[in-house]
């Protein structure tokens, strides 16, 4: 599985809560095949909950990490 990495340290919602979804929207297809998983990486703690609460919505799997200076929100195949 390959994954993908798309920082958006310094954004704050709505602004990484939109780039989250456009970047979900695009991959719909690899993501659903579970051939990627999609890492959002963030330093805005508010963006995990916004984050994580609408692409759980959409039907995938999501995790987050805190690791240490940043987020690590992991999207992938629900199973």
């Amino acid at each position: 599985m390959e994954i993908i990495e798309l920082d958006v340290c310094g954004q704050i919602c709505p602004s990484s809560l939109l780039t989250a979804l456009k970047e979900v929207n695009l991959r719909k297809d690899a993501l659903r095949q579970g051939s990627i998983q999609l890492d959002i990486l963030t330093d805005n703690h508010d963006s995990t909950n916004r984050v994580s609460e609408a692409i759980s919505n959409m039907g995938y799997a999501v995790t987050v990490a805190d690791q240490q200076h940043h987020y690590r929100i992991s999207i992938s195949k629900r199973s």
